[in-house]
């Protein structure tokens, strides 16, 4: 009876890790979607990536551009998906990570044959924002030593020059 229980859990328990790793898929590279574009043509895939650039709202819908750090992919999302998206990256800042689940078109008829995917969900995985620089305290004090040694080789310099 003691058996049947434990197997019974341990089955329990195999079953719902089991659920959760089809719940949550591995996002696909841009790369990965970029040269295999026909086979994921019209599929659902997550993918996930900084976002770059500004939200480009058009009516109800908008653009964001997604990248991996391989590679950028359009999105194309309901506005309402754009919400939670507080930080787009750029030269200066760190756009907001997101995985985004939807429709990946190699030729998308609607949007003048560009490859893109449309959003079905958009879920906000890590925070952006301007990073704070870091000063380095060596290179700093080598600064400092090597301008008092220039100020030095000037005196020197002007004192010879008298």
């Amino acid at each position: 009876m003691k058996i049947k229980k434990v197997v019974s859990c341990q089955l329990s328990v195999v079953s719902v890790l089991f659920l959760l790793s089809i719940a949550y898929a591995q996002p696909i590279s841009s790369t990965d979607l970029i040269n295999n574009a026909k086979e994921y043509d019209g599929k659902i895939v997550v993918y996930a990536g900084e976002v770059i650039g500004d939200i480009m709202v058009r009516g109800e819908n908008a653009w964001i551009n997604v990248n991996d750090n391989k590679s950028a992919i359009g999105i194309w999302a309901a506005k309402e998906l754009t919400k939670t998206i507080t930080n787009t990256g750029s030269y200066k800042s760190k756009g907001d990570r997101v995985e985004i689940t939807g429709v990946f078109h190699r030729a998308c008829l609607e949007h003048g044959g560009d490859l893109d995917m449309h959003a079905q969900t958009i879920r906000k995985i890590g925070f952006g924002g301007i990073p704070q620089e870091i000063i380095s305290v060596r290179k700093r004090n080598l600064v400092f030593l090597l301008l008092g040694l220039l100020c030095l080789a000037l005196i020197l310099k002007q004192s010879k020059s008298k």
